[in-house]
């Protein structure tokens, strides 16, 4: 699997409940950027905020209203293994991958304890591949990527690689070199897009390629050209949107208002993620107009509702 893959939010309505209703046409919106796929259900998506039964109700909406050609991962990870047990057979029939992160309440100790872990999730989805999702900066587990991809590969039959959100290049390119193409390897950190092609990822997972596939497109196309100082400062633009919505009230919940711009409303932020108004919307989209982002912001589906 090649690509951008954009982590996905959960659509709400104004009540804070689920809108699966606008899930065909948020598809269709990242199919038209030429965005990869989509992760479901994943740090983006808010999972720690729903329940199983709104995670399980969003995984059938993507998988019944899916675009052609967009593949789907479902973030099954729980800090109650038979959770997420339960959350990846629901989902077996329904989508390509599955993915988990680590229980980060009591934490697994060891590779052995991580490798039983995602075992047993792996094995309730046994026909598709399953993902480990290694974002050590939210759930501390800090355990070493390659020994457990030695581990994982031995233990588990469909397991396909990592979701690998960790600022740490060196070690992500011994894992790319260790796996020599025989399992995925999706970096993601957004800010550091460009420097993971010098490493040599092929996939990426991220939530801001919601906003600017465009510009990462763009800096791809220049890196292949060896153009690395104009690479640079695309991708210098898009630190900038991540900062400012930070800067404004938080990325998390910022970036899910910014949807709006693309026609996309997907409603409010569950605790403890800001909404942002229009007012600080605008604020934000003065900030990326001044910093030429204009012309590298995903194409809205339905134009912008946001002046």
């Amino acid at each position: 699997m090649k690509g951008i893959i954009a982590a996905t939010y959960a659509p709400m309505n104004q009540d804070g409940l689920l809108n699966t209703d606008i899930i065909e046409d948020y598809g269709n919106f990242l199919v038209a950027n030429k965005v990869s796929g989509a992760f479901v259900n994943g740090s983006t998506g808010d999972f720690t905020a729903l329940s199983s039964m709104e995670r399980k109700e969003l995984i059938a909406a993507w998988s019944e209203q899916r675009s052609e050609g967009l593949f789907l991962i479902n973030h099954v990870g729980h800090n109650n293994l038979n959770e997420a047990v339960e959350l990846a057979g629901h989902s077996a029939d329904m989508v390509d991958a599955t993915a988990a992160l680590p229980p980060f309440y009591f934490r697994p100790k060891t590779l052995d304890d991580l490798v039983f872990y995602c075992k047993q999730i792996a094995q309730a989805a046994p026909n598709i591949p399953f993902y480990y999702y290694h974002i050590p900066i939210l759930t501390r587990v800090s355990l070493p990527m390659l020994g457990f991809i030695e581990k994982a590969h031995d233990e588990i039959p469909n397991f396909a690689g990592i979701k690998y959100p960790e600022d740490n290049l060196s070690d992500f390119k011994q894992c790319v070199d260790k796996v020599d193409g025989s399992l995925d390897m999706f970096f993601g950190i957004d800010e550091k897009y460009m420097d993971s092609i010098q490493m040599d990822a092929q996939g990426w997972v991220g939530s801001t390629y919601n906003h600017l596939a465009p510009l990462y497109h763009e800096v791809a196309s220049l890196a292949n050209q060896d153009l690395w100082e104009a690479a640079g400062k695309l991708q210098a633009k898009g630190i900038h949107f991540v900062q400012v919505l930070e800067a404004l009230g938080g990325y998390h919940g910022g970036g899910k208002s910014f949807m709006r711009y693309f026609g996309l409303d997907m409603g409010p932020s569950r605790f403890p993620h800001k909404t942002f108004n229009d007012s600080l919307l605008r604020q934000a989209i003065q900030s990326f107009e001044k910093e030429g982002l204009s012309d590298y912001l995903a194409k809205p589906f339905y134009g912008d509702s946001v002046a």
